[in-house]
């Protein structure tokens, strides 16, 4: 099921901040009294009602406004607007109805957006004051929702009223037998050449299905390799020249594309090399317990002698220690090295990532594994492993019954997902493990 983006917009102060934490249940945008605190744009997941939703955070808007940050700020504003499903316009009842008020309205309603009006500091919403009515003058159909961030008095009504403006799942990804294929990374890294090169040379059934992710179209592609369905998150169109805009608008997209897929093609630009960025994009896949395949593009830019791809690769492994067990392909969107290559190793790590293995044979692994290496002890106490079985794929998820989990050092854990790799492979996937105690 697809998780809608849900953006908080507002002028600065009204308290946008403090219901993005209340929502989250925890301390995470950073909150005071000063107008232009929250800078930058964070995102959390919130369950309500059978629904995750994707909330994001913003700084204030300021309609007109000659300072960089706040420009800024208004940049980062209008690009969660783009990217959201639906959009939480935040005022507050003590300021009454403002001029910038009016205009952040207007924009709104040229975005044509769903828009739930919030009224924040309302400590209790059945005795409404006056200043709440003034509200309905910003011309959008529905009632204000009255509430206090503070508080959390009225959090429930505006999720209800989110909910109800969230585009229904279509079951697209569930309905067709395609492999989904997300192509994430950093602008400019060549997601969206990848994807063009792929319709272009491999253009046996092509159709473009509106994708859940905001502003993306999904390719879908049948070829003498399989079904695929490329989900391209490239589709930023904003003229701003402030780079950090789009580096943290990038991430969004990221994640809401990275919860639609099957396998996550990790876009890295040879010609920049590695860079934070591009560990944090990575970082969303590796979590999302998705297969993965980085991909490194613009490899025909590159100056090469015998040791470049090895000393690439070190890089890599080094930067996203984390996830050594992706495969890593260099290829040239541009002159179409590899591209072909790129179904194989899709075809290979899903493969990996739906394979199960039987009780039996992990308990045979879990056999060898302790015979040859002792279960760590503490204070005369011997870890006991009694079996393993798999729960689950997508992610690969194993859960392994013991005498005593706080026994089970995260070394020996980290050997026991070692011999499951040399002995199944579970190429470019992710494995986690669950640690109980027999009984639970």
């Amino acid at each position: 099921m697809s998780k809608p983006i849900i953006a908080i917009i507002g002028r600065p102060n009204v308290g946008k901040s403090t219901l993005f934490n209340k929502l989250a249940g925890q301390r995470i945008a950073i909150v005071d009294d000063t107008p232009g605190v929250t800078r930058d744009r964070i995102y959390t997941e919130v369950e309500w009602n059978g629904r995750t939703l994707l909330i994001t955070d913003t700084g204030g808007i300021e309609p007109k406004t000659d300072n960089a940050i706040l420009k800024h700020m208004r940049a980062q504003a209008e690009t969660a607007i783009e990217m959201a499903d639906v959009v939480i316009f935040m005022v507050d009842s003590r300021a009454g109805l403002t001029a910038d008020d009016v205009q952040i309205a207007r924009m709104l309603q040229k975005a044509k957006k769903p828009v739930v009006v919030a009224v924040n500091k309302i400590d209790s919403v059945g005795n409404l004051p006056m200043e709440y009515y003034e509200f309905y003058e910003l011309g959008f159909p529905d009632d204000p929702v009255a509430l206090s961030s503070v508080s959390g008095t009225g959090t429930g009504d505006l999720l209800d009223a989110v909910l109800e403006k969230c585009p229904d799942d279509d079951g697209i990804e569930e309905e067709d037998d395609s492999i989904k294929v997300a192509v994430i990374g950093k602008p400019n890294a060549g997601k969206s050449s990848i994807v063009n090169k792929i319709i272009g040379q491999n253009r046996m059934i092509v159709s473009d299905i509106p994708g859940t992710t905001r502003d993306a179209v999904d390719a879908y592609i049948e070829n003498e390799y399989g079904k695929y369905t490329f989900i391209d998150t490239a589709g930023i169109r904003r003229q701003s020249k402030i780079s950090d805009n789009i580096e943290r608008y990038s991430v969004l997209r990221a994640k809401a594309a990275v919860d639609r897929a099957d396998v996550c093609l990790i876009m890295i630009d040879a010609a920049e090399g590695i860079t934070e960025q591009d560990e944090r994009i990575a970082g969303i896949a590796h979590e999302a317990g998705k297969a993965s395949i980085i991909v490194v593009n613009k490899w025909d830019k590159v100056e090469k002698d015998n040791t470049t791809v090895k000393e690439f690769t070190d890089k890599i492994n080094t930067a996203l220690s984390y996830m050594t067990y992706a495969p890593i392909i260099f290829v040239s969107a541009q002159t179409g090295q590899r591209i072909n290559k790129l179904f194989e190793h899709i075809n290979y790590v899903y493969g990996q990532a739906t394979f199960r293995a039987t009780t039996g044979m992990l308990n045979d692994l879990l056999n060898d594994a302790t015979t040859r290496v002792q279960p760590p002890s503490d204070k005369g106490r011997r870890l006991k492993i009694y079996y393993m079985t798999q729960t689950a794929i997508q992610p690969t998820t194993f859960v392994i019954f013991c005498n005593n989990s706080t026994l089970f050092h995260f070394s020996y854990q980290r050997y026991i997902e070692n011999r499951l790799r040399e002995t199944f492979g579970f190429r470019g996937v992710p494995i986690k493990l669950i640690i109980r105690e027999r009984g639970e």
